[in-house]
């Protein structure tokens, strides 16, 4: 939510046939092949992981963690809930066939220590006792999960980590380029359609017992930040939780939000988390509501993962543009 030492690159030299005398050279003592340097990093945990070199068979244990890995070009021979993530998170689809670990919060300990990973990179959202177990089965890279006061900084701070650990810094890079790039399109496109500080909402929702519960997206999230980036205001005024900036709120909350863009996000693989288009398209407060009765609702294409990495967030910037401007 950090340094890197290079793996040095392994050199053979055949031995070269002289025809002029029919002898044979042999091979240089210095290009003799080289073992790859260890590579030492300091995690969020302020541990120190030692690799003998980049990782190359990593487990991932958050979405966010295997969304970096794959765009890094590392195919994770672990992942919890496969399912989910393929329902999710389709702006980096998953590569390969990897190891179902189980949940998120509850990774098997046990089919992770049958993959013999080099590296299992997790979060703290993780209970320190599972972290502890996960150490006795591989070096474990722990990643803070998020950040509300400085959610962007610690999304690319999160993937520097992962690059550094499997020597794909130079991809790294490239990402956070492109995502600078994406959001500074985005920023032009809505200055140009004359929306530079329109006010917006951004929210996801489930439906628990036919009740609907509301997650509005404060600026302390990843993606109100990336709102802000792109020249929106956020419309939201309640306070978010200090890692995902993320706070609560019912149909009724709605009403302080007054004449806004609203955005969300659901997803058809999990019909609980539309309720906008579900319980509340009968509700009568929500029908009074101003962004309801001018058609300021915008439901944005599934599997935009929220709390993704740069890819994900370049997915959302190219949705809630295209919505807005349409």
């Amino acid at each position: 939510m950090r340094r890197l030492l290079l793996t040095a690159a392994a050199a053979t030299a055949a031995a070269l046939t002289l025809t002029a005398c029919g002898t044979t050279e042999p091979a240089a003592d210095d290009a003799k092949k080289k073992p790859a340097e260890r590579i030492t990093l300091t995690d969020a945990s302020g541990t120190k992981v030692q690799l003998d070199g980049p990782a190359k068979k990593v487990v991932g244990t958050e979405w966010n963690v295997v969304e970096s890995l794959i765009s890094l070009g590392v195919e994770p021979a672990g992942v919890a809930d496969v399912k989910g993530y393929k329902t999710w998170n389709t702006a980096v689809p998953l590569t390969g066939t990897p190891k179902d670990i189980g949940t998120r919060g509850e990774p098997s300990m046990d089919t992770i220590a049958s993959l013999s990973p080099d590296l299992v990179v997790a979060t703290s959202d993780l209970p320190p006792a599972a972290l502890k177990q996960l150490r006795e089965v591989a070096p474990v890279l722990e990643l803070r999960a998020a950040d509300a006061s400085d959610p962007i900084g610690q999304m690319t701070e999160n993937l520097d980590l992962i690059a550094k650990a499997t020597g794909t810094t130079e991809q790294g890079e490239k990402l956070k380029e492109q995502f600078e790039t994406k959001a500074a399109e985005g920023k032009k496109a809505l200055a140009d359609a004359g929306l530079d500080g329109a006010k917006y909402a951004f929210a996801d929702g489930y439906v628990v017992s036919n009740q609907a519960s509301i997650r509005p997206y404060t600026s302390g999230s990843l993606i109100g930040a990336v709102n802000e980036k792109i020249g929106l205001k956020n419309a939201w005024t309640v306070k978010g939780d200090k890692s995902y900036g993320l706070a609560s709120t019912d149909v009724e909350g709605l009403t302080k939000l007054g004449d806004v863009q609203f955005a969300y996000v659901g997803n058809d693989g999990d019909k609980n988390s539309t309720p906008f288009t579900g319980v509340l398209a009968k509700d009568s407060v929500w029908k009074s509501l101003p962004f309801v009765k001018k058609g300021n609702v915008h439901r944005l294409p599934d599997g935009i993962w929220m709390f993704g990495g740069p890819e994900s967030m370049g997915m959302y910037i190219d949705s809630v543009v295209g919505a807005l401007t349409k």
